[in-house]
């Protein structure tokens, strides 16, 4: 409850009081939801392009930053810096993307009297440079994948390198992320080629064309585990999340817990991430991510100094609210939970839900919602900022929400994904649903027996089905339309004035589905 404009949470006063939201979208709204039972104001900002977005209204005050490129809105520390001064805002949530490790944005927050809501930006400094991170998780006792510990600086260094360490290597961009900058190097032939191209691809992306070499980590899995730390120096772990099921090195399907590692694994590399949380002095909620081989061996990949997209597995399984937890220590609270009471608790998966066309080499497919039916039930949860009617903008990431079920057990969670992403209707534009029904029917998703490989080796089980497209929903919309065309002359005065709309409707969804031709 708020007394005297200080909201009373658990007999400790929360000196935030208005939150500005640098982002867009589902996260937007899940960092105002937080706010809201937290008696938080919350400040949208947005976009010219986003200005029909359901996180601006879901706000209790807006502000527009700018046009529609994420340079001169979302990207334009300026600009949120001015709306923060402007609504007299205590603190800044980046979300995640966007600005969200970006260290100059996080000193400028602090020099201009806000508190940033994540670490400080020494630390997003020391993690967001891989080189500088692989140094100093060696020093504190994390296994780091074998590789070089020094900028690569030429060609002819990479080929020497690779030799020694043995093919396949991973050729890296220092400061990358997201699969950029990255290439497999299977032989020696192949070096140069790739090592000047990562080097285009790097400093195009991040402005930095610092590159390494690890050793490649075979049939490896992706698992990450959820890290939270106050400003008093304690440090604790949430456990893991199976992020294995990528395409092009960026997550589709997640799950938490892993299906591959056991409960001694489990607490070794809790204990690791927690080490090397430590070792920076971490702050806020962040992810330790390792690479873990077919042998049970695990090495440190990167620490991602923010909020993740897949964190609500993470919430689903222990039930904590980590952006509540966030501003929590923002505020300078110290964290009221201790690692021994912190269990895991069922199973929970997430689905990215995007707007492209996965048929078509994943294109985005940015348009206008004709019709939305999202899925309800027990234990089911959406994270999404769409409606019908909204136009999905394509200047911004094609990702429209995210839909988790938590179960007792995986299995039931598995029977829930799969009856939801049915239920999960959306026409008018394309979206990767059908393709996410397929990854969940995969017998070596079912049985949890897939690595990073999952997407490539069931390339097959993963392609639709030539012809027909013989499924429930298509046949729904034939015998409608034949019921229609059945009753065309006894309703015919009806279907000018009463029907029209809804026919037309039918028939738009027919022409998507492909059912009926023009």
């Amino acid at each position: 409850m708020i007394i005297d404009n200080y909201v009373v949470n658990l007999n400790v006063c929360i000196m935030i009081r208005k939150v500005l939201v640098a982002n867009r979208g589902e996260i937007a709204i899940r960092v105002m939801r937080s706010c809201y039972e937290m008696g938080i104001r919350s400040v949208a900002v947005y976009s010219t392009a986003d200005r029909l977005s359901r996180h601006v209204s879901f706000a209790h005050e807006a502000e527009c930053i700018g046009g529609a490129t994420s340079s001169d809105s979302y990207l334009n520390i300026d600009h949120i810096i001015e709306a923060a001064k402007k609504h007299r805002v205590d603190a800044i949530h980046p979300g995640y993307g966007f600005l969200s490790e970006n260290a100059e944005f996080a000193r400028r927050c602090e020099a201009e009297g806000f508190i940033f809501i994540g670490p400080n930006p020494e630390t997003m400094e020391e993690m967001g440079d891989k080189i500088r991170a692989r140094q100093k998780m060696k020093a504190a006792g994390v296994p780091v994948v074998p590789g070089t510990e020094q900028p690569l600086q030429s060609a002819e260094e990479a080929k020497k390198v690779a030799k020694e360490i043995g093919f396949p290597v991973m050729l890296k961009a220092s400061m990358g992320g997201g699969g950029k900058g990255m290439r497999l190097i299977k032989r020696e032939e192949d070096v140069e080629e790739m090592y000047n191209a990562a080097k285009r691809e790097a400093i195009a992306g991040f402005g930095d064309d610092t590159v390494y070499i690890e050793k490649f980590v075979e049939e490896p899995h992706h698992i990450e585990f959820q890290i939270l730390g106050d400003k008093h120096g304690n440090v604790i772990h949430l456990y893991d999340r199976e992020c294995s099921v990528q395409r092009r090195h960026q997550k589709i399907v997640e799950e938490s817990p892993s299906p591959f590692i056991d409960y001694n694994l489990r607490m070794e590399m809790g204990a690791k991430a927690v080490a090397a949380a430590k070792a920076v002095n971490y702050v806020g909620a962040g992810t330790i991510e390792f690479l873990v081989d077919k042998n049970h061996k695990f090495y440190f990949l990167e620490m991602n100094t923010r909020l993740q997209v897949e964190h609500p597995i993470t919430e689903e399984v222990i039930g904590i609210d980590l952006v509540k937890e966030q501003i929590k220590i923002a505020d300078g609270q110290s964290l009221h939970l201790r690692q021994e009471d912190i269990k895991q608790r069922g199973h929970a998966i997430e689905c990215r839900i995007c707007a492209e066309d996965t048929e078509h080499n994943f294109m985005p497919s940015p348009g206008i919602i004709q019709q939305l039916t999202e899925p309800h039930g027990i234990g089911t949860r959406i994270d999404s900022y769409v409606y019908e009617g909204y136009e999905i903008p394509m200047h911004y990431d094609p990702m429209i929400g995210k839909l988790i079920v938590w179960a007792t057990t995986r299995e039931y969670a598995i029977e829930r994904m799969r009856r939801v992403l049915y239920e999960y209707k959306i026409t008018g534009l394309t979206t990767n649903i059908r393709y996410l029904r397929r990854i969940i029917d995969v017998p070596d998703f079912k049985n949890g027996n897939y690595n990073t490989y999952f997407i490539e080796r069931n390339q097959d089980r993963l392609r639709p089905r030539p012809g027909f497209k013989n499924d429930s929903e298509t046949m729904a919309v034939i015998a409608a339309y034949i019921d229609y065309l059945m009753n065309l002359e006894e309703n015919s005065s009806q279907a000018a004035s009463q029907d029209s709309s809804a026919i037309s409707r039918w028939r738009a969804f027919g022409l998507q589905k492909g059912v009926l031709r023009v």
